[in-house]
């Protein structure tokens, strides 16, 4: 399905020029500074390749926001949309319809363990905010411990769970959510030599637990591997730990994998990695890469059971969409058929040899880590004192030094996500060996940029 040419009915200049400024004028951006905006128009993508009204490809080194796992355009998600179309377009989610059915048991099928019962939204946020009601419903208590470098989402409930500070101009937001350290082994937050308590999860949480009163806590929400906030994989023994303190006080355990899951990280969901299973998983971006708007809450089956003869308080009027669920079915269809998960695990070991070549060549990478199609370089100024290139929620001129790699980037073709000191390595799991060397090139290229700013 990969193609190696822009398709020519799509160039034209003047259109894409007109599309700029028309959403300069009439399109509200997230997360940014209107004035500054200048986006790419898009106009069409394949495979792992987007390419502008001038004809320029880019190869998709981020899956967009991490979210395009299976690539654009796949044609067996496509033909699924068109036919559920065809077939019924919509239908409110009190009803039941055949495409929100099979999903529901395909998604007890790939979960781990006992994950059985979907509670169907229109994204990763939604998902979010539904585990928290579904925790606190079932436990009868108020108290969420969530941690520090966490993206949880933008609504009120899940910006609040959100650690970075784009939770700072809502709060102070939810009530009852309670901070806690992450396992950020490279640069511990709290300043630990190994064994490190943070890192090693529970003396950290039971610590905490003890000030907030464990009986009054619902449930604990973290991100299995954090994502934006700088791809942090956990090491070894911490989620097995997590997982034992929420045991040991009837606390419920939340992952958020909408970033981490459906194979992102060489397994179907990243918490297979450690062999945990969570009480509440919640998932979207991967589910069906984004092609409709589509998130799952997805419960152990006894913990559904105690709300079965209790009134939910949660709904949205396109939980559960046909053309939603029609493109999920396909794309975990696709992912069986076409060993998706299996390439993003062999592409891991690519990514982890030639990642680790780049930190040879360049003293401004500090660290790289990350599993499957889901890595992190951590670009400093001085390896010794691990100063970060670009400080902590910097942005202006401050963060030029990162942006310079990006823009630069970009030009030679390859999109990628940075954030603060973090440049993403991130593509669709569907990415080839070619490809993947294609954009590690131009990557080793344009850290010679980060370079300059390195302090012998």
């Amino acid at each position: 399905m990969a193609t190696t040419e822009t398709d020519p009915r799509t160039i034209d200049p003047n259109l894409g020029a007109q599309i700029v400024a028309d959403a300069r004028e009439h399109v509200l951006y997230s997360w940014s500074v209107q004035s500054a905006i200048n986006p790419i128009p898009v106009a069409g993508a394949e495979g792992r390749h987007f390419w502008d009204y001038d004809g320029k490809r880019y190869l998709d080194f981020a899956s967009q926001l991490v979210n395009v796992n299976i690539g654009h355009q796949h044609p067996k998600i496509i033909q699924a949309i068109k036919d559920q179309a065809d077939k019924l377009c919509t239908i409110g989610p009190p009803m039941a319809n055949e495409s929100r059915s099979q999903l529901g048991r395909m998604l007890a099928e790939v979960t781990p363990g006992d994950l059985s019962v979907s509670f169907f939204t229109n994204g990763g946020t939604e998902a979010n905010e539904n585990a928290v009601k579904l925790a606190r419903l079932v436990t009868g208590r108020h108290k969420i411990i969530a941690r520090y470098r966490s993206y949880h989402g933008a609504t009120h409930g899940a910006v609040t769970l959100t650690g970075d500070p784009r939770r700072w101009a809502v709060e102070p937001g939810m009530a009852g959510v309670v901070r806690a350290f992450d396992p950020y082994t490279y640069r511990c937050p709290a300043g630990h030599p190994d064994p490190c308590p943070v890192c090693s999860g529970a003396p950290h949480l039971e610590e905490i637990l003890a000030y907030e009163g464990a009986h009054t806590v619902a449930a604990i929400i973290l991100e299995t591997v954090t994502g934006t906030n700088g791809i942090i994989v956990p090491p070894d023994g911490y989620l097995q730990s997590v997982r034992e303190v929420c045991d040991r006080h009837g606390i419920l355990l939340i992952l958020d994998e909408v970033m981490a899951g459906f194979g992102r990280t060489g397994k179907w969901f990243a918490c297979e990695h450690w062999d945990v299973v969570p009480d509440i998983l919640c998932v979207a971006k991967g589910i069906n890469s984004g092609y409709v708007p589509l998130g799952a809450m997805i419960a152990r089956g006894e913990i559904i059971d105690q709300v079965r003869d209790r009134f939910f308080p949660g709904g949205l009027t396109y939980a559960g969409h046909p053309l939603a669920c029609a493109s999920a079915v396909a794309s975990i269809e696709a992912f069986r058929e076409e060993g998706v998960v299996e390439n993003a695990a062999a592409m891991g070991d690519y990514f982890r040899e030639a990642l680790g070549r780049l930190q040879e060549r360049h003293p401004s990478i500090g660290e790289v880590r990350g599993l499957g199609c889901f890595w992190g370089i951590e670009l400093v100024r001085d390896r010794e004192t691990k100063e970060m290139l670009v400080p902590f929620n910097a942005s202006g001129e401050a963060a030029a030094p990162v942006s310079r790699v990006a823009k630069a980037a970009l030009e030679r073709g390859l999109y990628l996500m940075t954030h603060w000191n973090v440049v993403m390595v991130v593509p669709p799991l569907t990415i080839t060996r070619e490809e993947a060397e294609e954009g590690i090139a131009i990557l080793d290229d344009v850290l010679a940029i980060a370079d300059e700013y390195y302090q012998e």
